[in-house]
Formats: C-alpha cells, structure tokens, sequence
C-alpha cells in the first residue's frame, strides 16, 4: 500500500513535544492545516510584542514571549493572583517537507498566528502517463486513398 505524504502526522507529533521550564507557564496553541500551509495560533496575551521570539534551527521552531509583572504600588493587596508572568518558551519539531524560509509570523490581539507552507516538492502533483500507438490499424478508419488502391 502506498503511503502519502502527510505533514499534518509529523506536526501532530510535535504538539505533544514542547518544552517548559518550571517557571514557564502554558502557551496553549491551535494547530490545523488549510490547504497547502499549517496554522499554528497561540495564545500570549498581556505580552510586549517585542518580546517575542521565533527561531527554527534544523527543524526545531521555537517561540518564547515574555509577560512582565505590573508594577505594584505599597497599598496593593493580592485578592487573586492567577496570571502567569515571566518567560514563556515551546518548542515545535516540525517534520520535513515544510518550507521552513517560508514561514511567517503575527501577533495581533495577543495571540501569535505562525504560518508554514508545505514545501512544493512535497506537494501532491498529477504525472503525466506517455504511450505510443501500435501500428495495427482499427476498421473503419483506413483514408480514402487507400481504399481506392
């Protein structure tokens, strides 16, 4: 049986694969393919857009954001403190036949839209199948000329 190339198979892999330090809270992270690109969206909000770090070396992206603390006046009191603040990393692996020169990065919102197109030699693509004719000849077809002789 013939396998397809499916990317999506080696980045669910890395959804799972993601690194975080002990002080490092969740980056939560929508992934889906649409069309010929992946589309990765996590979540940073309250982070200084210039903070914002994306690399890939080899085939290991990575993002790392960071979330400062508000600065607290003397009369503050803490009623709830839930939000994580600090530096925040996640590592991807992404599998081959992704264009990694290709890949594009936004934040808007505060949420971080990576876009990684698959590469076109990895892309499905028709071949075409050459014949050559036979020599014998179907009835009926023979020109007018020959019948003639």
């Amino acid at each position: 049986m013939a396998r397809t190339f499916d990317p999506f198979r080696e980045m669910d892999r890395f959804v799972n694969e993601f690194t975080r330090t002990p002080s490092a809270a969740p980056m939560p992270m929508d992934l889906y393919r649409e069309g010929d690109t992946f589309v990765a969206r996590i979540d940073l909000p309250g982070v200084d857009p210039s903070s914002i770090d994306v690399d890939v070396e080899e085939r290991t992206l990575t993002v790392r954001a960071e979330r400062k603390a508000d600065e607290a006046g003397e009369d503050r009191r803490w009623l709830a403190k839930e939000r994580a603040v600090g530096t925040f990393a996640r590592q991807l692996n992404l599998g081959q036949g992704l264009a990694l020169d290709k890949i594009k990065a936004d934040y808007r919102d505060g949420v971080l839209t990576l876009t990684i197109p698959v590469a076109e030699q990895a892309k499905p693509r028709k071949i075409q199948v050459n014949h050559r004719g036979s020599a014998a000849q179907i009835e009926g077809s023979a020109s007018e000329e020959q019948q003639e002789a």
